[in-house]
């Protein structure tokens, strides 16, 4: 189990009587776990190319595509045919993030599960809020997520059941460079 806190906090200098001071004022703190119990079963080889996750329900592509700009990542995995599952799709930044493994590295997964696991990027179906030319990445190099531009390439790992989207992620005809 890997266990991430982030705390985000300002400093503020205090005088008080000729004594400098600083005071932290917390403004936000974030607990994320991430459980990835592969040593205990949580991960299961199902023997037909996919791997089900038993914590979340996930059950994913065992061994990852080459590299792609995202367009056609969220096109490969839509018209994807594995192991008699026809509902195969990108996933997000939050479902990628479950099966890093912050306990390896190098890549941060379980390669006796996810064997052939490239530790580079794998692209989410998740868009930056901000910039809709970048999308989110998982590097499994060591298990960071961060974002990167549209057309850059980058390995792909399919997806299916889990939680439902309410929408289904939009193909773009194309994005501007």
């Amino acid at each position: 189990m890997a266990i991430i806190c982030v705390l985000f906090a300002t400093l503020q200098r205090i005088t008080l009587r000729g004594n400098s001071l600083k005071k932290i004022f917390v403004l936000w703190i974030i607990f994320s776990f991430s459980f990835l119990e592969s040593a205990t079963g949580a991960l299961v080889d199902n023997g037909d190319g996919t791997v089900t996750d038993t914590v979340t329900g996930l059950m994913w592509q065992q061994v990852a595509t080459e590299t792609m700009p995202w367009r056609n990542a969220l096109i490969y995995c839509d018209t994807l045919g594995l192991a008699n599952h026809d509902d195969w799709r990108l996933p997000d930044r939050n479902e990628l993030g479950t099966i890093i493994d912050y306990s390896k590295y190098n890549p941060a997964i379980d390669l006796s599960i996810f064997f052939k696991t490239a530790p580079s990027g794998y692209w989410s179906s998740t868009v930056y809020a901000d910039d809709t030319n970048n999308a989110w990445r998982v590097h499994f190099y060591a298990g960071h997520i961060n974002g990167s531009y549209k057309l850059n390439n980058h390995y792909v790992r399919a997806v299916r059941a889990g939680h439902v989207r309410s929408e289904p992620v939009p193909i773009p005809e194309k994005i501007e460079p």
